[in-house]
């Protein structure tokens, strides 16, 4: 049976990635720190005998006993929310986390992949984003603690894979939904799902012209399940690239949830990307892969599953807003 170390396990991809390599009949040693992840994620996996938990941080020295043939670094801060109220953690785990763990892929002989993201090309001067666009990124800005903490996870990955001959893999995640991310994260489609439910009006920063592309998690875990087999150790985009502006998205919620109420405009953040676009030729090339799951099913799905939460789950997870807020919730 083969043994795959999976970290940041108890946030919203990584217990993605769990569910999908137990089901590939593999033995899922399962790592988290907590700090962002939720145990809720991963609870209905303890009674699988091929799965187990370790509440550890990877920053720190990680020992694993036994073989293991895949290392999947996921652990991080992915949010806004998250990595500017806590930047030097965001940083340690790219770093830190990262170098144990290349280390510990050395000593165990086992092929490595990382998390990376579409964050590698800033407020990107190139559209769609192709892999060989080095990026526009602002390293001293409030974002720079997780866009050069992913851009350092790449340089360090390829130098253990050139230098010690390690098995390395790097997929650049764009944005991606699905059950089980945290309505209070900050990125656009739970905030607008939350503001849906509670029917509050929808926020949107800066004109409404920026551009996002939404690929649904099912579709993810099967791009970066393939990439992490292939042969291929140069980093992959892998994302949706069915475009659309956040003004027609915030459209679309307000569709597909049936509330009425109205957009605000509000101040863009510092370092903001304006667009957001995957060119996926190489995916498509060299994994055989693309989305299959369109917005508009994916959206149903995930919104199904917000409102089906239960009222103090939602009412932990929207800043201990009071129930009576959730006048759309099951």
């Amino acid at each position: 049976m083969k043994r795959v170390l999976i970290t940041g396990a108890a946030g919203f991809l990584g217990s993605h990635l769990c569910e999908r390599f137990l089901k590939e009949g593999m033995y899922v040693i399962a790592m988290d720190n907590l700090i962002t992840g939720d145990m809720r994620n991963i609870e209905h996996l303890m009674p699988n005998p091929n799965f187990e938990f370790n509440h550890h941080d990877v920053t720190k020295y990680v020992h694993v006993p036994g073989e293991l043939d895949y290392i999947m670094h996921f652990a991080s801060p992915a949010s806004p929310i998250d990595y500017l109220k806590i930047p030097i953690q965001t940083l340690k785990v790219g770093a830190m986390g990262t170098h144990n763990l290349l280390g510990l892929a050395r000593v165990k002989k086992a092929r490595f992949i990382i998390a990376s993201t579409s964050e590698v090309y800033g407020d990107p001067l190139v559209h769609p984003q192709t892999e060989d666009y080095w990026g526009h990124v602002n390293p001293i800005g409030p974002r720079g603690c997780y866009d050069e903490a992913k851009r350092y996870q790449e340089a360090i990955t390829m130098a253990y894979h050139r230098y010690h001959d390690l098995e390395t893999r790097i997929v650049r995640i764009f944005n991606t939904y699905g059950p089980r991310m945290r309505l209070n994260d900050g990125r656009v489609l739970p905030a607008f799902i939350g503001q849906a439910l509670r029917g509050e009006d929808i926020t949107v920063f800066g004109d409404g012209s920026q551009t996002r592309s939404f690929c649904y998690v099912d579709d993810l875990v099967e791009g970066i399940y393939r990439l992490l087999l292939s042969d291929y150790a140069l980093p992959v985009n892998i994302g949706n690239p069915s475009e659309i502006t956040i003004g027609e998205f915030a459209e679309e919620i307000i569709k597909l949830t049936g509330t009425d109420q109205k957009v605000v405009y509000k101040p863009l953040p510092q370092d903001d990307p304006k667009q957001r676009q995957p060119d996926i030729t190489k995916a498509k090339e060299i994994l055989g892969w693309e989305p299959k799951v369109s917005r508009q099913e994916g959206l149903q799905i995930t919104y199904d599953y917000f409102r089906n939460l239960p009222k103090d789950r939602l009412y932990e997870e929207t800043n201990h807003r009071g129930f009576e807020g959730f006048s759309h919730v099951k």
